[in-house]
C-alpha cells in the first residue's frame, strides 16, 4: 500500500518551509477576514457599548477551538486537515463528509469574500453593479497566481499582506482615537444582555477560520513548536484588532455606527477626511486578497488530499505531499469558485444564502473535528480539555445553524453514496478495490 506523503519524514522531523512569521500571517488572515469591514458597526448597532463585552466573550470562547486545532495540526500534520483527523478517529465515510463540507461547502464563501471587498472598493469611488462583479474577479486573480507557485511564494505574499493589514488597522485606530467621546459609552447595555448575546452571534463568525490552516500544517517547519506559537500570536492579534476597532467605533460613531454601508469610512473620515477613502479602499483590498490567499492554499491542499485518499478522482491528488504544488486541485477550486460566483450574480448578489451555506458547513466540520480530537488527543491533556469544551460550544452553533444545515446534510448524503458505490464496485470487481491511502501508516504519532 502506498504511503501518504506528510509534512514530516520518517524520523518525525518537518520538511516544510513555513516558519513562525509566515504561519502567524496565514492564521491572522484566515481568522481576521472581511469581518473588520462591517462587524464592529453591526455589533455596535445591536448591543451598543455592550458589544465590547461581546468581543471579549467571543475571544475567550475561541481559545479552546483554536487550541484544539493547534493540538491536532501540530501532532498530525497532513494536507487533509480535519478530514484526516476524522479519518483516523471515525473512519473513511465520516472523513469524506468532513472533506466534502470544507471543499465544496466552505468554498462557497470565496466569491462572497471577493464581492464584499469589491463592494467596499466600488462604494469608495462609485460604480454600477457590474463594476462590483468585475472588481471581484480582479480580486480573485492574484491569490490564484501566488498559490500556483506553491506555499513558499503564497506564504511570502501573505506575510506582506498581513503586515500591511495590521499596520492599517493600527493607523485607523490611531487616527480615530482622538475623536472618541466618553459619553458614547453610556449606557453600557442599551439593549440589555439580549443585545450582547446577538452581538456574540455576529462575532462568532469573525473568530472562525482556525481549521483552514490545518490543511497546510504539513508545510510548517517544526509543526509541534511553530503551530501552537502561530495560533497564540493570531489569537492575540485578532483579539486586539477587533477589540480596538470596537472601542473606537463605539467611542467615535456612537448611535451612528450602523447608518452607513461603509462604516470604516465614517470612522476615519472624522479625523482624516481627505485620506479616508484611500485608507478604507486599501483595507478592503488587503483584507480580501489576504483571506483569499490563505484559503485558496487550504482548499487546493485538501482537494489533493481527497484525491490521494480516494474521495475525489485520483488525478487531482498531485501535490498533496509536503512541498508539493497542487495545481490540478487549484484548477478545480477555480472552476468551483467561477460556478459559485456565477450563481451569486444570477441571484442578484444576494450574499446571505451563500454566507449561511459557508458557515453551516464550517460548523459541521468543527463538530466532527472536535469529536475526533476527543478520541485522538491524550485524555486529560490541555488539548483534550479544549476539545471537550469546544464540543459544547459547537453544539450551540449547530442549534443556531438550524435549517441552514440542509446543504451539509446533502453533502453528507453524497459522501454516503460514494461509500456504497465503492463497496458495490469492490464486490463486483476485485481489481477495483478501494486503493485509497491509509494515512494512519504515514502520519507521525506524537511522542
Amino acid at each position: 500500500m502506498k504511503r501518504a506523503q506528510t509534512g514530516s519524514d520518517v524520523s518525525g522531523e518537518s520538511v516544510g518551509s513555513v516558519g513562525l512569521l509566515q504561519g502567524s500571517a496565514l492564521y491572522i488572515a484566515a481568522v481576521l477576514g472581511t469581518g473588520i469591514l462591517v462587524l464592529p458597526a453591526l455589533a455596535a448597532t445591536t448591543a451598543g457599548p455592550g458589544s465590547i463585552i461581546a468581543v471579549l466573550a467571543v475571544l475567550g470562547l475561541s481559545i479552546p477551538l483554536a487550541g484544539t486545532f493547534a493540538a491536532l495540526a501540530s501532532r498530525y500534520p497532513d494536507s487533509g486537515g480535519v478530514a484526516t483527523y476524522v479519518r483516523l478517529a471515525l473512519g473513511k465515510t465520516a472523513a469524506r463528509m468532513a472533506g466534502y463540507w470544507f471543499f465544496f461547502g466552505v468554498c462557497v464563501g470565496a466569491p462572497v469574500v471577493a464581492i464584499l471587498g469589491s463592494t467596499y472598493l466600488v462604494s469608495m469611488f462609485g460604480g454600477d453593479r457590474w463594476v462590483v462583479v468585475v472588481v471581484a474577479v480582479l480580486i480573485l486573480i492574484p491569490p490564484f497566481i501566488s498559490n500556483s507557485f506553491g506555499l513558499r511564494a503564497s506564504g511570502a505574499v501573505q506575510l506582506v499582506l498581513t503586515g500591511a493589514l495590521v499596520a492599517i488597522v493600527v493607523a485607523v485606530v490611531a487616527l480615530a482615537g482622538p475623536a472618541i467621546e466618553p459619553g458614547n459609552f453610556a449606557p453600557l447595555l442599551p439593549h440589555g444582555w439580549a443585545g450582547v448575546g446577538a452581538a456574540i452571534s455576529l462575532f462568532v463568525w469573525a473568530f472562525a477560520g482556525w481549521e483552514a490552516v490545518t490543511h497546510i500544517a504539513a508545510e510548517f517547519r517544526n509543526p509541534r513548536r511553530t503551530i501552537p506559537l502561530a495560533t497564540a500570536i493570531a489569537i492575540i492579534a485578532v483579539g486586539l484588532a477587533y477589540l480596538a476597532l470596537q472601542v473606537v467605533t463605539i467611542g467615535v460613531l456612537g448611535d451612528r455606527a450602523g447608518d452607513s454601508p461603509v462604516p470604516l469610512l465614517d470612522l476615519v473620515a472624522t479625523t482624516a477626511p481627505g485620506a479616508g477613502r484611500i485608507i478604507v479602499a486599501t483595507i478592503a483590498a488587503v483584507v480580501a486578497l489576504g483571506v483569499m490567499n490563505a484559503y485558496l492554499g487550504a482548499f487546493a491542499k485538501l482537494g489533493a488530499a481527497l484525491g490521494r485518499d480516494g474521495d475525489l478522482p485520483r488525478w487531482i491528488s498531485a501535490g498533496s505531499e509536503a512541498g508539493g504544488i497542487p495545481r490540478r486541485s487549484l484548477a478545480v477550486v477555480a472552476a468551483l469558485i467561477v460556478g459559485y460566483l456565477s450563481a451569486l450574480v444570477l441571484t442578484g448578489l444576494e450574499l446571505t444564502p451563500f454566507i449561511l451555506i459557508h458557515t453551516s458547513c464550517m460548523v459541521a466540520v468543527y463538530a466532527l473535528g472536535m469529536i475526533a480530537a476527543v478520541r485522538m488527543l491524550d485524555r486529560y491533556s490541555l488539548g483534550w480539555w479544549f476539545a471537550v469544551v469546544s464540543i459544547v460550544l459547537v453544539a450551540g452553533l449547530l442549534i443556531l445553524a438550524g435549517t441552514s444545515l440542509l446543504v451539509p446534510a446533502l453533502l453528507a448524503a453524497a459522501a454516503i453514496v460514494v461509500t456504497f458505490a465503492k463497496k458495490f464496485t469492490n464486490r463486483k470487481s476485485p481489481r477495483a478495490r478501494d486503493s485509497s491511502t491509509d494515512v494512519r501508516t504515514a502520519i507521525p504519532r506524537p511522542r
